[in-house]
């Protein structure tokens, strides 16, 4: 069986997004775009690391890092009713996606991928995860808040932190409200744009 990662772009003062994030500004207000520059702009200096983060047998993500819509999900021909996700019609993700949520909906299928999405909490999005990914890994693909929910239960195996150097000043932070952590540094790398830190949580 594979083992539960955890990928996160953060600024130096540990803001995965910035303030009043919206339809204009997904990642918040702020210079937001470059906690993901290195993925794009720079992927030729970091294929170990986007290999690593896109090699998963399936992911676990919230509400927020699918789309903008809230409350109930619009039906098709209603505004947002034909949203697939921030990136459009092809998702980067090219294996089952499980989206927590409040409120239910059927699979959505697009290029490569199935969105299923989940009602009852981070526990159970991880085991149908696990389920799908057979001996693969699962990824917690983010945001912040979803990640503080997996460390705060417990099920994170590794934390993959990529820093990129900038401070944001406000946002969605990472670690707020999670218990103390034991972790282990298991691979680093730095670039101009990043720092890549990897932990093993240990229990």
């Amino acid at each position: 069986m594979g083992i539960v990662t955890a990928d996160i772009g953060i600024s130096l003062d540990g803001f995965a997004a910035g303030p009043n994030q919206s339809l204009e500004h997904p990642l918040g207000e702020g210079d937001t775009e470059r906690l993901h520059t290195w993925m794009f702009a720079y992927a030729d200096e970091h294929t170990e690391e986007i290999e690593a983060i896109t090699s998963a047998g399936a992911y676990v993500m919230g509400r927020n890092m699918f789309g903008p819509v809230r409350d109930e999900w619009p039906a098709p021909g209603e505004p947002f009713g034909d949203w697939h996700g921030w990136w459009g019609d092809e998702s980067p993700y090219h294996a089952p996606v499980f989206v927590l949520t409040h409120y239910a909906r059927e699979p959505l299928e697009t290029v490569g991928t199935t969105f299923h999405f989940v009602t009852d909490g981070i526990h159970s999005a991880v085991d149908q995860a696990r389920e799908h990914a057979g001996d693969a890994d699962v990824a917690i693909a983010g945001g912040a808040e979803t990640l503080n929910q997996a460390l705060w239960a417990g099920i994170v195996d590794e934390l993959r932190l990529h820093i990129v150097p900038l401070t944001l000043g406000g946002g969605e932070r990472v670690f707020d409200r999670v218990p103390p952590l034991d972790l282990e540094l298991i691979r680093q790398r730095v670039t101009p744009e990043v720092a890549h830190l990897s932990y093993r949580v240990l229990r």
